[in-house]
């Protein structure tokens, strides 16, 4: 970590509605926002105006780790704060009224020296909470923990639950991934395939797992994956990848934003290295700003290695900001937001579809007619025609996609290895073609500009996530792609299936007889 963080974004390291009264004193939080850092030393806080010296504070570190803040000063090797911890910093002073009031911590951090952290928080009058999920402070995925939470969930409810509390792995692992851990939801895997994909990193047959409670759904994309293993298979490639965060920075008027934008622009080989420290994977690619009213967003856009990177960017992205917000000497920066909702995450929107978010990917094949008429008894001129139809009621609809179902493959496949299952909203958009070959054969693509995966991090290494990923071998370094390119297959054999069936009349009559409607 090199960069400095400015005064605007060193109020964001001060937790708002922490400032409340002890039994010994007053207490407020502090959480480490920025990258890992060693507090050398405690200098004061100044609250109201009032200083309260060192030897009136202690920090609460967690884990019952309470320190008299003269420790920090006293040990040189001080202490490592790594980044998403929080430290209380308990006063012994006295109690504060209800109300508006000013805090004030000087204290010094390596690598950034001397800090301050100026803000307003207020004394709120505090409502007891009579219900309250239980929950350990030392170990909140320890065997006691979680029974204490499933007892208290039958209590509640007045339910008791035989199969949500049986789980085959230790509980441990889910640090990060899940809070207030009670138990499973066992989501039935089924299976599809082998697919044969002829891709740049996915060559060969893959066995397909799709967790999913939908009946027919794995039927029908297994379907689909056996007339494009008949047609020799599918071609997928990834044509693009960079993940984004969007800040925004607020001016007096259109000219400071356009003045602004435009010296970003310049000095893009200074804020990349800013960006790239604080990850060994996430690399700047560019960066884009749009202009509106009296506001620059800026679109940073990385590559961020097998993990999806939302976390990576949002962290690379902070420091590059602070880094501007030191160094731009121009029109004041009256406010500034490290996500602007422009980078749109977890919303489908037309600025993934034009400019890619994730990975964009493009699934293809040529569908022989005999194969097509002998399996999906439908021609080739019958699925152009019918692709011709639907695109005009995409069209009028404003959807995002104008295939069938790609949603339903990648839901199944994200649920099964561990993704971020709402970045389906991201990753749904979808752009289909189809043409008849001069051959009479149907050429059938989907390109999809913005599907979020990962390989790495997340849920990727849980349990029965994990072994989904090995069954396909994505677990390893530089496998992202190879999984963007399997999901961009299955997505296209669904496609193939569900609309051979509704250009047949198949559709009903498939879920009368898998599904639920029998």
């Amino acid at each position: 970590m090199i960069f400095t963080p400015s005064p605007m974004l060193l109020k964001l390291l001060y937790t708002r509605g922490s400032l409340h009264n002890t039994p010994e004193g007053v207490a407020f939080s502090i959480k480490n926002r920025l990258d890992t850092v060693r507090i050398t030393r405690i200098d004061h806080v100044q609250i109201d105006g009032v200083k309260i010296g060192v030897e009136q504070i202690a920090l609460d570190l967690g884990e019952s780790d309470v320190r008299p803040a003269t420790t920090f000063n006293a040990d040189s090797a001080g202490y490592t704060l790594p980044v998403g911890q929080a430290a209380t910093f308990h006063l012994a002073t006295e109690h504060l009224k209800e109300g508006i009031h000013t805090v004030q911590v000087q204290f010094a951090a390596d690598p950034f020296g001397d800090l301050s952290v100026e803000v307003e928080d207020a004394i709120a009058q505090q409502h007891e909470n009579k219900t309250r999920i239980p929950r350990q402070d030392q170990d909140d995925y320890s065997e006691a923990a979680i029974q204490a939470r499933q007892r208290f969930a039958e209590e509640f409810s007045g339910q008791e639950f035989k199969h949500l509390k049986h789980y085959s792995f230790d509980a441990h692992i889910l640090q990060g991934n899940c809070e207030h851990f009670t138990g499973v939801a066992q989501i039935p895997v089924g299976l599809a395939g082998p697919l044969r994909v002829n891709g740049e990193h996915a060559q060969g047959d893959f066995l397909i797992p799709m967790a999913t409670t939908e009946g027919t759904l794995v039927a029908s994309y297994n379907r689909g994956i056996q007339v494009l293993n008949l047609c020799g298979g599918v071609k997928c490639t990834v044509i693009g990848d960079a993940m984004q965060r969007a800040p925004v920075f607020v001016f007096d008027d259109a000219r400071g934003a356009r003045d602004f934008g435009q010296w970003v622009e310049k000095e893009i080989d200074r804020i990349r290295p800013e960006a790239e420290s604080t990850s060994r994977v996430a690399k700047l690619q560019y960066i884009d700003t749009y202009l509106s009213n009296k506001f620059a967003y800026l679109r940073f856009n990385f590559s961020t290695g097998d993990a999806a990177g939302q976390n990576m960017v949002g962290r690379a992205t902070f420091a590059a900001c602070s880094w501007i917000l030191e160094n731009y000497k121009g029109a004041p920066i009256r406010h500034f937001y490290l996500e602007s909702n422009f980078a749109t995450d977890k919303k489908a929107s037309q600025i993934n579809v034009m400019r890619t978010r994730g990975k964009r990917v493009v699934a293809e094949a040529v569908v022989k007619r005999d194969v097509l008429q002998q399996r999906m008894r439908v021609t080739p001129e019958q699925l152009a025609y019918h692709g011709q139809v639907s695109n005009v009621g995409a069209f009028i609809s404003g959807a995002n996609n104008n295939g069938a179902h790609s949603a339903n493959g990648i839901t199944a496949m994200f649920i099964a290895t561990g993704q971020d299952v709402a970045n389906v909203s991201e990753s749904s958009a979808g752009v289909l073609y189809s043409e008849v070959t001069p051959e009479g054969d149907l050429y059938l693509s989907i390109t999809i500009p913005s599907l979020i995966v990962a390989t790495h991090g997340g849920g990727t290494g849980l349990a029965t996530q994990n072994e989904c990923l090995r069954m396909l071998g994505c677990v390893g370094r530089g496998t992202v792609n190879k999984f963007a390119e399997i999901v961009a297959g299955v997505v296209l054999a669904g496609e193939l299936s569900l609309g051979s069936a509704i250009s047949s009349s198949d559709w009903v009559s498939s879920h009368e007889q898998y599904g639920r409607n029998r």
